[in-house]
């Protein structure tokens, strides 16, 4: 069985490296096993999601979602996370039917980052913008630079950031996440902080290894239970309590009759660390 799982790692290694041009793909990110960093890389355009980039980066996801992997980072190469849409390809092709299709494809990118069973870490530098914060928002965790600045600012060109209006207004109270809608304005790190927006502020010498470290925290417990828990997380928020409460039960009874639960807790009953 060890011979066959480390044959299917090796498979998805190989699939997840497949001739990307526009993202970075990294496994085993600081030595930890399961950790894997997919890198936006169009450093010159500030890392613009382009409808190329979009689509690199869904083939991406999915094939994580598919591996053994653990733990996804999502991060920006150069100067930025990420500066939104590509603002430069969409004035080219001005037709409904062209934004439409370009906002599909977004909103299913950004489903599949909830939807997918490891949970994504955002590693954020320099800007967060319109999509880019959108990005942030959709990540289940987020870790930004002090130097870090995030706006929905298509209200400034004139176009309201409705799609990134949905997971802002996820992460932050509805007063906060209009304000920015409406005004465009940037919030520094800190104050992303204190609304919600990210988990933890870090020297920009110190972003990676941060990150590096909450990865670890998470590659440490049981797979099973982490996959379990984020499906689980998403789907209550959207229901009423009762339902909510009768969807948590069913989820935690399954949980128990994992091997790793029941080692976990007997473990725990031994006063000795559980052998996962």
């Amino acid at each position: 069985m060890e011979q066959i799982a480390k044959a299917q790692t090796a498979t998805q290694t190989r699939r997840l490296h497949n001739d990307y041009a526009l993202l970075q793909i990294e496994t085993d990110v600081s030595g930890i096993a399961g950790a894997v960093r997919i890198t936006l890389n169009r450093p010159n355009a500030l890392n613009a999601l382009s409808q190329a980039l979009l689509t690199e980066l869904q083939h991406a996801l999915d094939s994580v979602a598919a591996s053994p992997a653990r733990v996804v980072i999502l991060a920006g190469a150069g100067r930025a996370f990420c500066a939104g849409h590509d603002l430069a390809e969409m004035r080219a092709q001005p037709s409904q039917a062209y934004y439409q299709a370009l906002f599909t494809q977004c909103s299913k990118l950004m489903l599949t980052i909830q939807r997918m069973p490891q949970p994504v870490i955002a590693q954020v530098h320099g800007i967060a913008t319109a999509a880019g914060c959108q990005l942030v928002a959709m990540c289940d965790l987020a870790v930004a630079a002090s130097d870090a600045r995030f706006a929905v600012s298509g209200v400034n060109l004139g176009l309201f950031c409705s799609t990134p209006s949905v997971p802002l207004s996820r992460n932050i109270s509805r007063k906060q996440a209009f304000e920015m809608l409406v005004t465009g304005d940037f919030i520094d790190a800190p104050t992303a902080c204190d609304r919600g927006l990210i988990n933890r502020v870090a020297a920009p010498d110190a972003l990676a290894s941060e990150v590096a470290a909450l990865a670890q925290r998470i590659c440490n417990k049981p797979r099973s239970a982490i996959e379990a828990g984020k499906g689980l997380f998403y789907r209550q928020l959207e229901m009423g309590i009762e339902a909510a409460y009768q969807l948590a039960g069913q989820t935690m009874a399954c949980n128990m009759m994992d091997d790793s639960a029941l080692e976990g807790t007997q473990a725990f009953l031994e006063k000795r660390p559980p052998k996962w």
